[in-house]
């Protein structure tokens, strides 16, 4: 009975309080209160390293029927703050699956609300925006807790890549526990299966998804991953055939030490950016970021391809953006834009093999429509290679 269960309350630092039951750990935790409008694929968002420090919403109504398993996962573990979900399913149904959402949660001490008006909690955030909130079941006091998001970090200036990146640099494939290698890409998903390695990529790692490294290893790229503050001088020390910047979390215009790394790469090897890369390459070209109200983050988003026409839908999962207007007149072409808001999702130097997007060409989950940025990087490789 409901009566029974452990209660469990989310409040926003504007003082909207939303209450529920616990299906996760114990505890009491912080972040930015966000959502997500994809209806799959919740495994993935949840061990996105991109969504360090935030609480995550699922507007999707019922979450977990497929439960959980150990090769959709896009980090070693989850990486959110918080969940947040109207119904949780107790009994997963896929031959897939080997536990519960709710007992994932416990293993690895996240806390979680189910019973929540999610469609109420979306509509807040898309009105007052993306703001603190605190997920406890200890403290059940929503005036104290209330006080305690306010007093919690903005997610404004913030540096959550350090908490996230890896600590040493390695090659993917070698290092046991990264996941790699744990399954092969399903027929049909992938063209021209190489025979072997052709490419030497150095990605930077600021939190950067499996699927993402999956889908250049898939095409003929040994990726040795680094740290994000790994200098320009080492990576290029590597004679790298391309330099690969990864998604990951918090405030692009706080990452200095990335941002010089970035600049003082430019011109050096063709760079494809993804996610916060791309934030970064937008910074170091000469570019400013700014916070989006309440950030795009799902699997559904539309983005229009300028060079030729064409709509993709795409994976999204970000809260701040480059401001097209603070790029160099004559130095960036704007590639894609998100037909939603009109805000920048691709870019492309016009003398410099560099590139990126705002969005996620890996999916993991979602749709594949961009996947094709991968081949276009794989190109530009082969281009500079023979020069």
């Amino acid at each position: 009975m409901k009566s029974e269960r452990q209660r469990a309350i989310l409040a926003l630092e504007d003082g909207r309080v939303f209450e529920g039951w616990s299906f996760g750990a114990a505890g009491e935790h912080f972040g930015e209160v966000v959502f997500n409008t994809s209806m799959t694929g919740y495994q993935e968002v949840l061990t996105d390293p991109s969504y360090k420090g935030q609480i995550v919403t699922m507007t999707y109504p019922l979450i977990g029927n497929y439960g959980v398993n150990e090769e959709d996962f896009e980090s070693f573990h989850p990486q959110v703050e918080g969940f947040v979900v109207k119904e949780s399913s107790s009994f997963p149904s896929n031959w897939r699956s080997k536990g519960s959402l709710g007992d994932y949660l416990r293993r690895y001490g996240i806390v979680g609300i189910e019973g929540v008006d999610t469609r109420a909690l979306t509509k807040h955030i898309r009105t007052s925006g993306a703001m603190r909130g605190i997920l406890s079941t200890e403290d059940l006091n929503p005036n104290s807790l209330v006080e305690k998001a306010r007093s919690s970090p903005s997610m404004v200036g913030s540096d959550w890549v350090k908490a996230v990146t890896c600590c040493e640099a390695y090659v993917w494939g070698d290092k046991i526990g990264t996941g790699a290698g744990l399954w092969e890409w399903e027929e049909g998903q992938v063209t021209n299966l190489p025979v072997g390695k052709k490419f030497k990529v150095v990605a930077m790692d600021f939190g950067m998804k499996y699927n993402i490294v999956r889908h250049l290893a898939s095409r003929g790229c040994q990726v040795s991953v680094v740290p994000a503050q790994t200098s320009a001088e080492e990576i290029l020390r590597e004679n790298p055939h391309g330099i690969f910047l990864s998604n990951g979390p918090g405030d692009p215009a706080a990452l200095t030490y990335a941002i010089e790394t970035v600049r003082a790469l430019l011109g050096k090897r063709p760079i494809f950016g993804i996610c916060l890369g791309h934030q970064l390459l937008g910074l170091a070209m000469g570019g400013k970021t700014y916070k989006l109200k309440f950030g795009h983050r799902g699997a559904n988003q539309p983005v229009k391809n300028l060079r030729n026409g064409k709509i993709e839908i795409t994976t999204q999962n970000h809260g701040f953006c480059v401001d097209m207007d603070t790029l160099p007149v004559g130095e960036v072409e704007v590639t894609h834009i998100n037909l939603n808001d009109q805000s920048l999702e691709g870019m492309r130097h016009r003398r410099l093999p560099v590139f990126s997007v705002q969005y996620h060409p890996e999916a993991s989950a979602g749709p594949h429509d961009a996947a094709y940025l991968f081949d276009e990087f794989i190109i530009l490789m082969e281009k500079y290679s023979k020069e």
